[in-house]
């Protein structure tokens, strides 16, 4: 039988997001998401890596008017590590490390010293906290190396909006799942109203009331790679601080803190392991260096690790409800967009009747994705040598490194060469060669091969950065990029 209506529970950001992309992507579908009280919206500020306007702007088609009217974003280049030996080092969306330019016998990587601040030059502009270059009209030249920094509560309520548009109904009640030979037989609400669909999206967050709950779907958990259970999350006002064009991972005594930057407010939250300090140590910490959080801080307990399978049956899980990594490199969203996006195109290519070969390749397809994430957070552990305390030394030396092992192994030996790039990591791995050489390099992890540039190179490389940062230094800031769209928000890219 053919999947004609949809189901989905939970009405945060991944059930939104996965009614959208169903209802847009096939809009003759029958789509109706389940608002229960009992599943919370963890309403924090959020990150997004470049998935998500992809996501939105190239593969849903959407305008990005009502996005920026509704949601209120500021622009992310990435992502500015306090971490390891180095002051700082950058994480871009821009791929710098493994460029090679016709002057230069190597990839950029080879030429990055410790002198270097910047790779290229979306790097250098965040060296200096600027966002955009400047057109010679003064106005903010946008790109497509970006993501957003988003308050979550203002996303849920644009996705909320954009899903009615679409035809997307939402119904608020309170649910519980009857098993059936399929797998759910129907969401009785309290009422006694059965629910019904011929597929179940669970997107009911840390719960997975209906793939973890129901169906007890077997969880792989991620503890030898990953430490850290708990976050401690607070923030304050903007007052007069920059508005950085950036996420901060800064290196805290059991773990890290992130500063996520919005308009009118800086969040803040210290992701540690609970084995190796306790919540009134991690809270005294927190506010110790942010002095100025006037909030009371949420304490938030996790388990790293996913659900062996993402569908099973006729039941398929998005997001927190089938997995969960801390946020170091802003995944949430972007494990939504690439399970929601499979989901449709699988659906279109089966004329919505799934075939068992087409959904084990999706389970295999997104188990990969999430193991991918794990495999590349486990490198921030293994090699930061920031701090030397009990907590930091067991992740240099218990971190399981997983499939990322022998990329370590091959770059210890052959430094930042992207010659075998294509068989270190396979094509849809989110973060790409260049991911891996930002924080291999960042981290100053030695290898066997460093290259000492004859001196026409070295003078290349350093008019290259002169010119980036020249160029950076003329560019603008968050504050004068928002000012420049107001009433005119810039198109993806544009």
């Amino acid at each position: 039988m053919p999947i004609r209506s949809v189901l989905v529970l939970g009405a945060g950001s991944a059930g939104l997001m996965a009614a959208l992309t169903l209802k847009r992507k096939l809009p003759e579908l029958a789509v109706r998401v389940v608002r229960s009280p009992e599943i919370g919206v963890i309403g924090v500020g959020e990150g997004t890596t470049i998935a998500f306007p992809k996501h939105f702007f190239e593969y849903l088609k959407l305008k990005p008017q009502q996005f920026y009217a509704e949601a209120e974003p500021t622009w992310k280049l990435g992502i500015k590590f306090l971490w390891g030996p180095r002051p700082e080092f950058y994480y871009t969306f821009a791929y710098e490390f493994q460029q090679r330019f016709p002057e230069l016998s190597r990839n950029n990587g080879f030429y990055f010293t410790d002198d270097s601040r910047c790779a290229g030059p979306i790097s250098a502009f965040m060296s200096q906290d600027k966002a955009f270059p400047r057109q010679q009209n003064g106005a903010p030249l946008f790109h497509k190396s970006h993501a957003f920094h988003i308050e979550n509560l203002k996303l849920v309520r644009w996705l909320e909006e954009v899903c009615r548009t679409f035809g997307v109904q939402i119904v608020d009640a309170t649910v519980t799942a009857e098993r059936g030979e399929k797998g759910i037989d129907a969401l009785k609400t309290e009422t006694g109203e059965r629910l019904t669909a011929d597929l179940y999206v669970d997107a009911s967050g840390f719960r997975s009331e209906l793939l973890g709950r129901a169906l007890q779907e077997p969880h792989l958990s991620y503890s030898d790679a990953l430490f850290c259970d708990r976050a401690i999350i607070g923030g304050w006002p903007r007052t007069d601080e920059p508005i950085k064009p950036y996420t901060v991972a800064e290196t805290m005594e059991a773990g890290w803190c992130w500063q996520i930057e919005h308009e009118n407010w800086i969040n803040r939250g210290y992701v540690y392991a609970s084995p190796f300090i306790s919540d009134d140590a991690a809270r005294e910490e927190l506010f110790r260096k942010n002095p100025k959080i006037s909030n009371e801080p949420r304490l938030v307990k996790f388990r790293s690790g996913r659900y062996v399978r993402n569908w099973v049956g006729n039941v398929v899980g998005i997001g927190n409800a089938v997995g969960f990594v801390e946020p170091l490199e802003a995944t949430a969203l972007q494990v939504i967009c690439v399970e929601t996006s499979t989901l449709a195109d699988s659906l279109i290519d089966s004329l919505c009747e799934p075939t068992p070969t087409l959904i084990e390749l999706y389970n295999r397809y997104n188990a990969q994705a999430w193991d991918d994430i794990r495999d590349f957070l486990a490198i921030h552990y293994a090699f930061n040598t920031r701090l030397d305390n009990e907590f930091w030394r067991a992740c240099r030396n218990d971190t399981k490194l997983h499939g990322a092992q022998f990329l370590v192994d091959f770059y210890k030996e052959n430094g930042p060469s992207v010659v075998a790039g294509a068989q270190l990591l396979h094509p849809s791995n989110s973060f790409g060669m260049d991911g891996y050489l930002a924080l291999l390099i960042g981290q100053k992890v030695p290898h066997q091969k460093p290259y000492n540039p004859p001196p026409a190179e070295a003078s290349v490389w350093k008019s290259k950065c002169a010119t980036w940062n020249a160029e950076a230094s003329r560019g603008l800031d968050v504050r004068q990029c928002l000012n420049a769209i107001q009433g005119v928000a810039p198109k993806w890219g544009s």
